[in-house]
């Protein structure tokens, strides 16, 4: 029987990416604010269609905003684990690595009272120690890597990379990747930055955005017989208000389709049901 889901995940950074790009000035800061503004609209839209989601929180957000993280979890939505700051494992040593992975599982079984199924890296770029940890922990799944567009796969990790040679793959995993990709992010599409590389215009027209997704899940229902799409937003960035129309529009495009809405957890989970079957 044909299944097409589409995964609506939200990485909930608030100030905490304005600050791993060394933006401490109020501005940067206020801007990220936003975040929980956003994210009220967004739960308040998710709960009326009546969609689950999968939310990435940073540990310092959920010390920082304990009220709407609170929500979010009351509210029935699968909360990830996100790092401790925003800084990119990649930029991390081994030490502070761990260390920050390790206090960011503790503030998610605070605030949930288990620990994460699932790990996204902040800006999505993992160690080469990343996959090790995330299995160290405990958790089932990561959502940081690209290697497909519309289906999960294990995870390997050890791979030797080099500039000039071919590439070595490494161990194939328990962990199961549930891909992602930039073109599926709302933030290379809608943001404006002023960055020491130049400028990040984003801004584009939201209906242009929208066409290009709903394409993708057609393409998705035209190729496959079970398929996923990981849909990823930002509350500070969709929580404006006609970005806010434009994930109504979305939600409304994908279920006229006949998508089905689950978390990425379940994703696994039917993915692992699948594999043993």
């Amino acid at each position: 029987m044909p299944r097409h889901i589409a995964c609506l995940s939200f990485d909930f950074d608030a100030f905490s990416g304005f600050a791993a790009r060394g933006m401490l000035t109020p501005t940067p800061i206020s801007r990220g604010e936003f975040c929980v503004i956003g994210a009220g609209r967004i739960l308040d839209l998710l709960g009326s269609r009546g969609i689950k989601g999968s939310w990435y929180i940073p540990g310092v957000v959920i010390e920082t905003y304990p009220e709407i993280c609170g929500r979010i979890v009351k509210a029935g939505h699968e909360v990830g684990h996100h790092g401790w700051s925003h800084v990119p494992p990649a930029e991390l040593s081994a030490e502070v690595e761990a260390e920050e992975f390790a206090r960011a599982v503790e503030s998610i079984k605070t605030l949930t009272g288990a620990g994460p199924k699932g790990y996204r890296s902040p800006a999505w770029d993992l160690s080469d120690r990343t996959i090790e940890l995330v299995l160290e922990h405990g958790c089932e799944y990561d959502s940081s890597m690209m290697g497909h567009d519309c289906e999960a796969y294990f995870a390997r990790r050890g791979d030797k990379v080099s500039v000039d040679g071919p590439l070595i793959f490494g161990e194939t995993t328990n962990l199961v990747e549930v891909p992602i990709s930039w073109s599926l992010d709302d933030h290379p599409h809608f943001e404006f930055f002023r960055t020491k590389a130049g400028v990040m215009p984003g801004l584009a027209n939201a209906n242009d955005v929208l066409e290009n997704w709903l394409a993708d899940f057609d393409y998705m229902q035209r190729t496959t017989e079970q398929g996923m799409l990981v849909y990823t937003f930002h509350p500070y960035v969709v929580g404006r208000g006609h970005r806010m129309i434009f994930l109504e529009k979305l939600i409304d495009g994908l279920t006229q389709r006949g998508a089905e809405f689950c978390t990425l957890d379940q994703i696994q989970r039917d993915f692992r049901a699948r594999q043993a079957g």
